[in-house]
């Protein structure tokens, strides 16, 4: 049984499980498509991992499927209890009185031209004072209530973070925080020790793809190495199309420049990935009955529609009803979310995704090609829009050696799924010999630190 409280668009992950011995904290990046969010929910546990009596996980960072957000998780008897908390400060436009700290925007009852005081900007965490101000709500009373002296924290970077930022990272976790012990890493690596662990056949290799908010990170592993020297950014992720979008309907239809939150919600209910292009705008030329792709959608007003939702076509007519609000969505559809694959088309200097797999297979010995293309996994925000394997599998496969098989892994759910894979190595049985201690860190330094994790 599942029961979904709320959810954003966003990302930031925080588990806990319960054990009579010591506690444990996951913090993980997280990938949607626009800023922080978290979301509460309950869902049966999956009994092939060892339960202890207590534990609990958290997961830090800066984008799901589009945005930066917490999440936790509390695994307790046979249930997990999940918060994803947006990871950001929020004001509203009719409460002028208080600032919305995570997931306390749920007692807003406008979220219209919200306005976000975000801690990450270009996927890498810059305003420590908004970020503090997220943990203190998340690790206190109201959240996770952390035992930090007993407490043990995995917490997520994102790939080619600024030594800068590592070093402040580990000094207000030991030193303001007072954990017991960390151990630091990147949302890929967790993705392929999920995978290799639980999903494949006992592969060895696996190029993770991972498509957040602001950007869209490749990244091969061989026997559980990460190839850093092969791993590629694209600046490309769900803010890019949100923000496209935004662009694309203000100058078309309706000025909705200031409507992020609910354009990220539009963005996330209609588009897709098209697997042929050109076959899908000759549809959105068409009138009437013939045109499919052609939907209404109905804006939110905060007083009688709390979200907004497409309409049915039997329902649609050329005058809205009453007060509604609609905006025509026809080839932006997708128009939009095709800029993952073809950046160019809006003047980003970058590669598409299934190029960048190519690009990443050239920095790598000829004899792992076989065997990365065997094990794509996708994981990230944008990976739930409907059509984005697909569209992965053709592309890939048309630029790949004919000789090579080419498959492509899509987990039930890709915004948490590194999170999860902190979850099974909260509970490998090395982990312990993995993290560091607070009196290692007293000792030692920090220069210790950062050389001990693989970031």
């Amino acid at each position: 049984m599942m029961r979904r409280k709320v959810a954003y668009p966003s990302t930031f992950k925080v588990g806990r499980s319960v054990s009579c011995r010591d506690e444990c904290l996951v913090a993980l990046e997280s990938r949607r498509s626009l800023f922080g969010a978290y979301l509460v929910e309950w869902a049966t546990v999956d009994h092939t991992l060892p339960l202890s009596d207590r534990t609990r996980l958290l997961g830090n960072a800066a984008d799901c499927k589009g945005h930066n957000s917490l999440s936790v998780l509390l695994q307790e008897l046979h249930f997990f209890l999940q918060w994803i908390i947006p990871n950001c400060v929020m004001k509203a436009k009719n409460v002028r009185t208080r600032i919305f700290i995570g997931d306390q925007i749920d007692e807003c009852k406008d979220l219209s031209s919200l306005y976000y005081l975000l801690p990450f900007q270009k996927g890498y965490l810059v305003n420590w004072d908004i970020e503090r101000q997220v943990w203190d709500h998340m690790f206190g009373a109201d959240c996770c209530k952390v035992d930090f002296n007993e407490t043990t924290l995995i917490v997520t970077e994102p790939l080619f973070n600024f030594t800068s930022v590592q070093e402040a990272m580990v000094e207000i976790l030991f030193e303001e925080y007072q954990f017991k012990a960390l151990y630091c890493c990147n949302a890929p690596q967790l993705s392929q020790y999920h995978y290799i662990k639980h999903d494949s056949k006992k592969e060895l290799c696996a190029l993770v793809v991972d498509s957040g908010y602001s950007f869209t990170h490749l990244v091969p592993y061989c026997k559980g190495k990460k190839l850093l020297d092969a791993a590629c950014r694209i600046n490309i992720g769900g803010k890019v199309l949100t923000n496209h979008l935004k662009e694309i309907i203000s100058y078309r239809q309706l000025m909705v420049m200031d409507e992020t939150y609910v354009i990220n919600q539009m963005k996330e209910d209609v588009c897709y990935v098209s697997t042929d292009f050109m076959k899908d705008m000759e549809t959105a030329r068409k009138k009437g009955p013939e045109n499919t792709i052609l939907c209404e959608y109905v804006l939110p007003d905060y007083t009688h529609i709390k979200r907004g939702y497409v309409k049915q076509k039997e329902d649609s007519s050329d005058k809205s009803q009453g007060e509604e609000q609609i905006i025509r969505m026809n080839n932006e559809r997708f128009a939009v979310p095709e800029l993952l694959f073809h950046p160019l088309d809006v003047g980003i200097q970058e590669m598409g995704i299934a190029e960048a797999v190519t690009h990443v297979l050239t920095k790598v010995d000829e004899e792992l090609h076989p065997h990365l293309l065997r094990n794509i996994v996708l994981t990230g925000g944008n990976c739930h829009l409907p059509g984005f394997k697909d569209r992965m599998y053709q592309d890939v496969r048309s630029l790949s050696n004919d000789e090579y098989d080419v498959s492509v892994f899509l987990p039930p759910n890709p915004t948490t799924y590194s999170w999860e894979g902190g979850c099974r190595l909260a509970q490998d049985p090395g982990f312990a010999k993995m993290v560091l201690s607070r009196q290692e860190y007293d000792e030692q330094g920090l220069a210790y630190c950062l050389d001990k994790f693989d970031v």
